[in-house]
């Protein structure tokens, strides 16, 4: 046979301790070491391809060349976890053997120059008659010792490559590192397959020797002898092996006993218990077994915390950490107020927790509420975020049948928890996306069902666990993107933007506070009256939310910490002046309200994922051949609005001295400004009705009016929605002339007094009555 020609290549070490991967095999080993973790990351930015070799000592923390084994494996890196202590769990599959001919030290990791082995001709005569003797001892060795499942055996006897087949089996079956890490010095097939093939003939004649033992022994003794001495007979080897399995195992079964398991989780577990008793040391289902035991047992099983039923510390701890968001606090005393009263009628407070769904704009404080409804209810808090979610093992976890298998996020939250009734936040649940792996958004179905999550089944445990005393909340911007279904079990909270107003009071009760204590300051060294506050928010945020606005207060603490070191200051008065100096010039200046009447521009109001909008739509006319443009990113409904607001136009074009034939030879353009910003939804119809009838007639549109609605082709009003948020940008823009639909009406009640005190709603059925308001006489 001539010799094979090794290829030399340089990879990143990882030295293992007290274990070693074959090649074909997959194995978890936590990684800790600081030159091992650097390794590591390493590979992760090439090609995840690393070289992995046995320690000779395992108590060796930085290991050379001396101290370590020359053959090793080279892996592909599967898998990363971070796990708590600043060590990461690795997942990693052999690829091929490989020599170490060369331990290069870096500055933060080694590097080894190696020599891979390449493939040898498996299909020699030789080669194929010791395959068949290897599989016919394995055979025999199984049926003699039972050491290995009937699944596992069947896998292996199935294997058709020999140096997959001694890999593999050496894996399985070889138990002490010497012997393994002989096995994978054996350079050719052959070798490996006639070490192997004697192995299994001694281990065969071993186990033929152990039965006979036992065989005599079970004639000699009757029943009770006979448990006697066998019991004795395993105490005494465990002793003398230093091996404490059995009796860990006792302890789980005590502590199996000691939980409140439901029928179906006894039955599973007594069974998994009674199958690891019986497996051989060393194999390698003993730790899936064992994992599987750990995660039932670690789980809160019959344990509860307490709900806090003091309604007036629950409204206190509710308006200390939140100004406004009066909806999400009136329900939350009522679930407490209900608890309260069934523990009063019935002395048990238990009942379903509610489903509640936050929505509203990104900063109003959607996820901080949640954290101190928990405060106030007395509860743990577990947090999941669902933004970019596309697995549904990510909910219902994996199968016990892959190779490492863990539980879904649901049930590590609620081993995290430790009790069965925490308050569980999924966090950003309308950025759920699903791909070939499955819809996390369909397994969410069970979980946020009250009439199904008493009996939620994860993958993983595949045993029936009650998160039916789960209070389950979940936020979200928009609930376009939540599916139907979804959206049907959750009870909606909407949560809206802030009034300028209500910023007022939570940047100077709050903000101010929280940035004064993170930047190290002395509480009030900061001070900031609410004239120059009030005139920060105009000028320099324009938001929904309070994000931009916390952001922008702590560059104004800093610059006010940098002043007090330079010049001596306890405190520092921020004046109108300072603040500008501080901040630069106004980010946005509020353009005068008293605005020219102009032609073809009408003032729509809007709703997006950030708050309220002003959308200035224009429109002009051209000499053309009666085509309709639209441009600005609208979408498909926006886009269906345009053309009915078109149609209704030359419908109508006698009443606002439209020329009759101005669809056969004009051109109509509208453009909806940002170009840049999609935008989408019916209830621009009537602005864009007037913005045609206006550029088509030559009329101009008063600018100190603002309008939303969707149109129809009859020229009714409909209702539309988010009325409150398209009402506070007409309230930042400075335009107090609203035309709202007549059915949103009823919506007027949730805008805050002092906001709706500044404008004059009108309230319309037809888009005649928006064209009478907005359109100026006709110019002679």
């Amino acid at each position: 046979m001539p010799k094979r020609k090794k290829l030399e290549t340089v990879l990143p070490v990882i030295p293992l301790r007290g274990l070693m991967v074959f090649p074909h095999m997959v194995l978890h080993f936590d990684v800790g070491r600081e030159r091992s973790v650097a390794a590591l990351e390493a590979c992760m930015l090439q090609d995840q391809t690393i070289f992995l070799v046995a320690q000779r000592d395992i108590d060796t923390d930085d290991p050379g060349m001396d101290d370590l084994y020359t053959m090793g494996t080279i892996a592909k890196i599967k898998q990363v976890l971070n796990m708590p202590g600043e060590t990461l769990r690795v997942l990693a599959e052999g690829i091929e053997r490989a020599k170490m001919l060369d331990l290069v030290r870096g500055d933060t990791f080694s590097f080894a120059n190696i020599a891979v082995l390449p493939g040898e001709d498996q299909t020699s005569d030789e080669i194929v008659v010791l395959s068949r003797m290897v599989k016919q001892s394995f055979e025999d060795f199984i049926h003699k010792s039972g050491r290995l499942s009937p699944e596992t055996t069947m896998n292996i006897l199935e294997i058709s490559l020999p140096d997959k087949l001694a890999d593999v089996m050496g894996a399985n079956l070889l138990t002490e590192l010497e012997d393994r890490q002989k096995l994978l010095e054996q350079e050719t097939v052959g070798k490996r397959l006639e070490m192997l093939y004697n192995v299994l003939n001694k281990e065969s004649q071993l186990a033929e020797i152990e039965a006979k033992i036992q065989g005599k022994l079970r004639e000699s003794l009757d029943k009770g002898q006979k448990d006697y001495y066998l019991r004795e007979q395993i105490r005494v080897i465990q002793e003398e092996l230093g091996d404490t399995d059995s009796a860990e195992q006792d302890e789980l079964k005590k502590k199996a006993e000691q939980l409140p398991l439901n029928d179906e989780a006894k039955q599973k577990i007594d069974k998994e218990l009674e199958r690891l008793s019986r497996m051989a040391p060393g194999s390698p289902d003993i730790t899936v077994s064992r994992n599987w035991i750990d995660w039932v047992l670690d789980l809160p099983w019959g344990k509860y915390t307490e709900d806090d039923l003091d309604l007036t510390r629950a409204r206190k701890v509710l308006n200390e950490d939140h100004y406004a968001m009066e909806r999400v606090k009136e329900r939350i005393i009522e679930y407490i107020a209900v608890l309260n009263m069934k523990k009063r009628t019935t002395g048990n407070d238990a009942m379903k927790g509610p489903i509640l769904c936050f929505v509203g704009p990104p900063g109003v404080g959607k996820t901080s509420i949640v954290k101190s409804i928990a405060k106030a209810t007395g509860r743990k808090f577990v947090q999941m975020s669902l933004g970019g979610v596309r697995d549904e093992a990510e909910i219902r976890g994996h199968r016990r049948t892959y190779v490492g298998a863990i539980p879904g996020r649901i049930i590590s939250g609620m081993k995290q928890a430790g009790t069965m009734n925490p308050l569980f936040l999924f966090d950003e649940i309308d950025k759920m996306s699903s791909d070939f792996k499955g819809d996390p958004a369909s397994a969410m179905l069970e979980v946020l069902d009250g009439e199904q999550n008493f009996a939620f089944r994860d993958h993983y445990l595949d045993i029936p666990f009650d998160l039916s005393r789960v209070m389950f909340v979940t936020t979200a911007n928009s609930m376009e993107t939540i599916p139907a279904p979804l959206l049907d079990r959750m009870e909606i909270i909407e949560v809206p933007s802030y009034t300028e107003e209500e910023k007022l009071h939570i940047a100077q009760l709050h903000l101010l506070k929280k940035q004064t204590a993170e930047h190290g300051l002395p509480a009030r060294s900061v001070r900031l009256s609410d004239a120059v506050m009030k005139t920060l928010i105009e000028n320099y945020t324009r938001e929904a939310g309070v994000r931009t606005l916390s952001r922008t207060i702590a560059k104004v603490v800093r610059k006010a910490s940098v002043d007090m070191l330079e010049k001596g200051q306890k405190t520092v008065t921020v004046s109108r002046k300072l603040l500008e100096s501080y901040l630069g010039a106004p980010k946005y200046i509020r353009e005068d309200t008293e605005k020219q009447p102009m032609t073809g521009i009408v003032n729509g109001l809007a709703f997006t994922t950030v708050g309220g909008e002003i959308l200035q739509i224009e429109c002009t006319v051209m000499p053309g051949t009666g085509q309709l443009q639209l441009t600005g990113q609208l979408g498909d409904v926006m886009k269906e609005s345009a053309r009915t607001a078109y149609s209704w136009a030359r419908a109508h074009h006698a009443e606002y001295g439209i020329p009759e034939d101005f669809y056969k030879n004009s051109d109509v353009h509208i453009h909806v400004p940002e170009g840049a910003v999609p935008k989408d939804g019916p209830s621009a119809g009537v602005t864009m009705t007037c913005a045609i009838v206006s550029a088509l007639s030559g009329r101009k549109v008063r600018q100190d009016f603002a309008m939303t609605g969707e149109v129809t082709l009859r020229g009714r009003v409909l209702p539309i929605g988010a009325l409150k948020e398209k009402l506070l940008a007409a309230y930042r823009a400075g335009i107090r002339e609203i035309l709202i639909p007549l059915e949103n009406k009823k919506d007027l009640e949730d805008i805050p007094a002092h906001v709706l005190s500044c404008f004059r709603i009108h309230t319309v059925t037809d888009v005649k009555e928006n064209l009478d308001a907005v359109l100026l006489p006709a110019e002679n």
